[in-house]
């Protein structure tokens, strides 16, 4: 069966600020979310980074440090957030491999019906906060996505 995917940055980032606000109160390092989310350090560490550039999460150095989720990240629309990180311009390439575009383009109505199926599919998530994603069954491990 054939899914809509978030890309594998996007879905570590949304994963960062769900086990965040989960934990309102307390600060979590970039390595202890690492192992909670079930992500490789260096992806999560990424994704602080770019989430702390948002304002959605404050990260304080030092041996006491760490990331806590703050109000603005907490009244993100998880559609317009999904949008933002999701930086493909088509759902499908219309280029092969080797860099040769599909000889349909020019004709094609699949490009456009695709990416008003991907801008519907972040309408239906707009209608969410990170706050309502934040529930004690949103932060059992679910498994890496894999990378392509």
């Amino acid at each position: 069966m054939k899914y809509v995917k978030l890309s594998s940055f996007a879905d570590v980032c949304l994963r960062v600020l769900m086990l965040l606000g989960s934990r309102r109160d307390d600060q979590i390092t970039t390595r202890d979310i690492a192992e909670e989310i079930g992500v490789p350090y260096n992806h999560v560490a990424k994704a602080v980074l770019e989430l702390r550039n948002r304002q959605a999460i404050e990260v304080t150095r030092g041996r006491y440090g760490g990331s806590q989720i703050t109000s603005h990240g907490l009244q993100l629309a998880v559609g317009a957030l999904l949008r933002e990180l999701d930086t493909r311009d088509d759902v499908v390439d219309c280029v092969s491999e080797s860099g040769v575009p599909c000889p349909l383009i020019g004709m094609c109505t699949l490009r456009s019906a695709l990416r008003r199926a991907r801008e519907a599919f972040y309408a239906e998530l707009d209608t969410l906060r990170v706050e309502d994603l934040t529930g004690a069954s949103s932060t059992r491990l679910l498994p890496f996505p894999i990378f392509r």
